[in-house]
């Protein structure tokens, strides 16, 4: 079984797809915002960008819920480094990536119609600043995050149904 991760900048749709994809697939969701520490939600919460550092221990912990997952699981996270995503990968070998690409536009407006998120409007900026696009690396799904989401769903369960574990 496949465990694949949802990632992309705030308000694209991680945590949405993320639900669908799990559901579908029978497979655990992992919901990477729920194990941000406090303080990293706090600093969120007040506009302050987190670091590397504070996306270490952050990262370590979505690993172990990957391991503890062998049959699978779908974890929601912005995976926004290549740096990240490897660690992911590392935790998890043969690990696939969906990437929810958004315009800039569309994500600040996501993210400011958000009624009850931890998450700052005025890290969107930040966000794209940070993103390294995992387009060209092996195991990952580019899709248009403003698809229905049942068309986004459907493209991943079908994408995971015809790929094989990488080697």
């Amino acid at each position: 079984m496949h465990s694949i991760v949802i990632m992309g900048v705030a308000g694209c749709g991680k945590s949405s797809l993320g639900e669908q994809v799990a559901q579908a697939m029978g497979l655990p969701l992992v919901e990477g915002d729920d194990h941000h520490s406090p303080a990293n939600r706090d600093k969120m919460a007040r506009g302050i960008a987190l670091t590397d550092a504070d996306r270490a221990d952050w990262l370590a912990t979505l690993g172990a819920q990957l391991q503890a997952r062998p049959g699978g699981a779908v974890v929601t996270c912005s995976a926004l480094k290549r740096a990240y995503r490897d660690r992911l990968r590392q935790a998890a070998p043969g690990l696939r990536f969906v990437f929810l690409e958004i315009g800039k536009a569309e994500a600040q407006a996501r993210v400011g119609a958000r009624a009850s998120h931890f998450f700052s409007s005025s890290l969107v900026d930040n966000q794209f600043a940070t993103l390294e696009s995992p387009v060209g690396e092996a195991g990952v799904l580019r899709l248009d995050a403003t698809r229905p989401l049942a068309q986004l769903q459907t493209s991943v369960t079908d994408w995971l149904a015809t790929t094989q574990e990488p080697a």
